[in-house]
């Protein structure tokens, strides 16, 4: 037994007592026991009377306006928490609505269908039916969905001083408006979570992150336990990392094996030009990578396309059925019916959200963008500045202070991402999206956008503009190696500080109670930040290997290194240092794959114009009569049939 936050409610959730929980109405949904999937977090000061007035809410059916779930009050009726489940007629009527995909009696994947549910295999027992994540996010959505029939208001919650209007009053719900929207503001709800299955959860750690592996992840069981938006993150970054050991070993090979480093090159930093070795052999280590690095970019996609289709194929979410989203907690507007949905919420005209796109967002992104156009001016002063006192000094210092324009550089555009990530945030919620969808693409487009430009404008300065490639090989390497350095930091060190340290007083009190209640530190943590961040990295480390990696060819080497403790890294920390995050049914990555795409097209142009740099090539080109132009516009063609 243990109490929760500062509230003085005690829960044992592995065994909540039955006969507290709700009752159904429904024969065929009577079950001995009802499992604890989510724990709505109340505000300390609720009074009983509201605790009483929503379980109610909760468990009534939706032609009452409820949600037709599960609810139990923990062991304390005055407590803080209300623990909710669903009953099996929710969970069928819910997989039908989302257009979940279940093995039909003849093994085959079909969009289930509630009147047609004799014929799907375990219709019988949830558990095994639907995975962990899709109940959790079930119940999630239904409590979403609430929606007031009536004017009421809501018990035990004071008026609010000076406001006449029911609709405003945070302790009126008006007809139609949702209802878990309604509580957040006024103060009822906290906090909304999906519970741990501590047995599956450490059982997963060990199979995930514990033993002694260096490939392959458990992807199924991350599925059932995490959702589909979880598992297409790792299932791509660990298809990634298997794909980097073919470009990891034409680079040691490049680097190591043949005359010259692999490039049979001979680097003039002075002029920042490159010359083939008329010696060597007539095809050089440069031209074999910029080669390689076309072909394996668009194989890769392909073969990722084909492998992501297959797995949500696998887990039934290939056919998902369009859903009219409701407003995101974020939204806000003059309330009125939505003529599309007919529920009374907030509305804002779109006109006036482009208008806020166009006179505000856009300037402000330009602004960035001409801020790393000034920190490149500064990178390439620099850099003049330590040329010039190497060329005249010759000194080991004085070379060790060649990096340095470089490395400051990179803590400069780090710095910038960083507060630009805040700035698109605050500016994409100033936008005022209805969508969760539609906020979310906007604020990816924007941190794409820069983050393109940020990490990869001085990188396409140099070598399209500047041709210089031995400093591109110094810049490429001076970020992949400071990124690196860093990226470990965070994905290694911290969370073992953490752990270790920060976390072991906590432990030893766990340790200590041998009643454990699996909801114990869970309100402690932090929520679950999401993937983003994790996604941006992977779309970065594709650029430098799919754009530049044949000037470096050890690229693809360091980032299999630090992807082999990137999987470890980040799946210790979505089991251990997060809650549980809500993980809605996904066919694919969304609009992470279409980056990827992109950035793939771009790798083909890119490495086409670093091939034609190579005098051998040149020299080809001139011989028969090719323009190198025509060259780039034939890949160019032939990549725009791929979409």
């Amino acid at each position: 037994m243990m109490s929760l936050g500062d509230s003085s409610v005690q829960i044992q959730t592995k065994v909540l007592p039955q006969d507290s929980w709700t009752q159904v109405s429904c024969p065929c949904c009577v079950s001995k026991q009802v499992e604890s999937l989510v724990l709505i977090q109340l505000s300390d000061n609720v009074q009983p009377v509201t605790k009483r007035w929503l379980i109610s809410l909760i468990e009534a059916s939706k032609r009452h306006g409820g949600a037709a779930l599960l609810a139990h009050p923990g062991e304390d009726e005055c407590g803080d928490v209300i623990v909710v489940s669903a009953p099996r007629c929710t969970f069928l009527k819910a997989t039908e609505d989302l257009g979940l995909c279940k093995k039909y009696h003849n093994e085959d994947m079909v969009a289930f269908s509630y009147h047609d549910r004799d014929n799907f295999s375990n219709v019988d027992d949830m558990q095994e039916f639907l995975t962990l994540a899709e109940r959790q996010y079930i119940v999630k959505n239904e409590l979403d969905s609430l929606q007031a029939q009536k004017k009421q208001r809501i018990p035990g919650v004071p008026e609010a001083p000076g406001v006449l209007e029911a609709w405003e009053n945070i302790s009126y719900l008006s007809c139609l408006c949702a209802v878990g929207q309604k509580l957040v503001r006024a103060g009822v709800i906290k906090d909304i979570f999906p519970v741990h299955d501590q047995q599956r959860l450490n059982d997963l750690g060990r199979r995930w992150y514990s033993e002694k592996q260096i490939w392959g992840q458990p992807l199924d069981a991350i599925q059932s336990y995490f959702g589909s938006t979880v598992a297409f993150y790792f299932s791509f970054l660990d298809f990634y990392t298997w794909a980097l050991v073919p470009p990891a070993f034409l680079g040691l090979v490049l680097t190591f094996l043949l005359p010259g480093g692999g490039g049979v090159v001979k680097e003039q930093a002075v002029e920042g030009v490159m010359e083939d070795d008329d010696d060597g052999p007539s095809v050089s280590g440069h031209m074999v990578q910029a080669v390689f690095s076309m072909l394996w970019s668009t194989l890769f996609i392909e073969l990722w396309k084909r492998r992501s289709s297959s797995l949500s194929h696998r887990w039934g979410t290939l056919n998902l059925a369009e859903r009219f989203a409701g407003p995101r907690p974020g939204f806000q507007g003059t309330l009125g019916l939505n003529p599309e949905t007919g529920r009374l919420e907030p509305l804002f005209p779109e006109w006036q959200r482009q208008l806020r796109v166009g006179l505000v967002s856009l300037p402000l992104v330009g602004l960035f963008m001409g801020l790393v156009v000034l920190g490149m001016t500064g990178f390439y002063h620099g850099e003049a500045l330590v040329q010039g006192f190497h060329q005249d000094s010759g000194s080991l210092f004085s070379g060790a202070l060649l990096y340095l324009p470089s490395m400051a550089h990179i803590v400069y555009t780090n710095m910038l991402g960083n507060v630009y990530h805040t700035v698109a945030m605050q500016l994409t919620e100033w936008e005022n999206h209805r969508e969760e969808s539609s906020f979310q693409n906007h604020h990816t487009t924007k941190v794409l956008l820069f983050t393109f430009f940020n990490n990869f404008a001085v990188l396409f300065h140099i070598a399209f503009y500047k041709q210089d490639l031995p400093l591109l090989r110094k810049r490429l390497a001076s970020m992949l190696i400071g990124n690196q350095l860093m990226n470990q930091c965070t994905e290694v060190v911290v969370p073992f500080i953490v752990d270790r340290f920060l976390s072991a007083a906590h432990k030893k009190e766990q340790e200590d109670n041998l009643e454990m209640d699996k909801l114990r530190a869970q309100r402690s943590l932090p929520p679950f930040p999401g993937l983003f961040a994790e996604y941006i990295e992977l779309l970065l480390q594709f650029g430098y290997l799919s754009l530049f990696s044949c000037v470096y060819p050890l690229t693809a080497v360091l980032l299999l290194l630090n992807n082999i403790t990137e999987i470890r890294g980040d799946a210790y920390k979505i089991c251990k240092l997060f809650r549980k995050p809500f993980s809605a049914p996904v066919s694919n990555m969304g609009v992470w794959q279409t980056a990827f795409e992109v950035l793939g097209f771009v790798s083909v142009m890119s490495n086409c114009w670093l091939l034609l740099l190579s005098p051998r090539v040149q020299e080809f080109c001139l011989e028969g009569g090719i323009s190198g132009k025509n060259i780039i516009l034939v890949a160019i063609l032939v990549e725009s049939s791929r979409f």
